[in-house]
């Protein structure tokens, strides 16, 4: 097995340079880089805006003949692109790019005016909170409820389930995070959850028991509105995965021999069956983690990941596109590394060295 972490480590470098060139070639083309809109703003009359920018790097678009647009000084174009390091030819950033990545140097963001590293571990204690407690609660109900359902097929306990678990799957994310701060946040009625924030302003100064209590105090609302649609997919397919492989001949071949039902379902079927949930358990984390909890952290004013990407797309600030993309893919490669692995813990008759 450690033939194959290493062969799959090594594939990383690979696998992140076709990822970083193809977005990097698509930003080339993409209309309205930084400078473009620094220049709208200062056409429109708001000069102050760009007092506070600083030269960020090596990352997006040449603006071609700006000035002839815009009817600005050839000079004062000249130095914008060279504040923002748009005077070198594309591939000489490219590959000052990826020189500066090799030691996680991101560069500095163009509109913050701070580090891109600095920013992401800033936030990233939120995207992963946010993602590792939803997924924490989707597979440890999803998986027994499954399990449960395909057990009882057919009987009342899997229809009024059925019904419950397909109704807040309809439910969109967004709309139950508002429902929940009007019912539970001083929205309208209950004012028992905060309506923003990760922890309280005085976190600081409390004792360990209480940072504990007053982070999951802040945690409950949004986790819940970001796991609430989350089960249907997962429960139907714990129970579908469990249902096909308690029809097989092997299934009915240890009852034959005597054993009981939980035996059967938990030495036999459980392996097979938890095979393909386990397949897609990097995707749902990486998604979850990075994307799915955009609106949430939009809603309870959540600053994660997922929100400062969305913001530096809007505002082109390409030193925290790439930024995240480079950390977004780093994660989404090392979570399939640990699939890998959890389907030698599940089953350990797979064996990928020999593959």
């Amino acid at each position: 097995m450690g033939r194959y972490i290493l062969k799959r480590l090594m594939l990383l470098v690979p696998t992140l340079f076709g990822i970083i060139l193809i977005n990097f070639v698509i930003v080339q083309f993409a209309p309205g880089g930084p400078i473009e809109q620094i220049i709208s703003q200062m056409t429109l009359g708001s000069m102050s805006t760009t007092a506070g920018i600083s030269g960020g790097g090596d990352f997006g678009v040449d603006v071609g003949s700006a000035e002839g647009t815009y009817g600005l000084d050839p000079a004062l174009i000249a130095d914008l692109e060279r504040q923002f390091g748009f005077d070198k030819p594309a591939h000489e950033r490219f590959f000052t790019m990826l020189k500066n990545y090799m030691v996680f140097d991101f560069g500095t963001s163009y509109f913050q005016d701070r580090p891109v590293l600095e920013l992401i571990i800033e936030r990233l204690p939120v995207s992963i909170s946010l993602g590792l407690w939803s997924l924490l609660l989707i597979y440890g109900i999803s998986i027994p409820l499954g399990v449960a359902k395909a057990v009882r097929d057919g009987t009342r306990f899997d229809v009024w389930t059925s019904t419950v678990v397909f109704t807040g799957f309809a439910i969109p994310g967004f709309l139950f995070a508002i429902f929940l701060i009007v019912m539970f946040a001083g929205g309208g009625y209950l004012e028992i959850f905060p309506m923003r924030g990760l922890v309280s302003d005085n976190w600081a100064d409390l004792s360990w028991p209480d940072r504990i209590t007053d982070y999951l105090w802040h945690m409950a609302l949004p986790v819940t509105a970001l796991t609430i649609g989350g089960f249907a997919t997962l429960t139907m397919l714990t129970k579908n995965s469990f249902l096909e492989e308690l029809g097989k001949q092997f299934v009915l071949t240890a009852r034959s021999k005597g054993l009981n039902e939980r035996r059967v379902l938990y030495r036999h079927v459980f392996r097979n069956a938890m095979l393909i949930i386990i397949a897609g358990f990097p995707a749902a984390f990486v998604g979850i983690l990075f994307t799915g909890s955009l609106l949430i952290e939009v809603i309870f004013s959540l600053d994660g990941i997922g929100l400062l990407s969305y913001e530096a797309v809007i505002k082109r600030d390409y030193p925290i596109l790439f930024g995240t993309v480079y950390i977004f893919t780093l994660i989404g490669l090392f979570m399939h590394l640990m699939g890998d692995l959890t389907y030698v813990m599940v089953d350990p008759r797979i064996d990928f060295e020999t593959r």
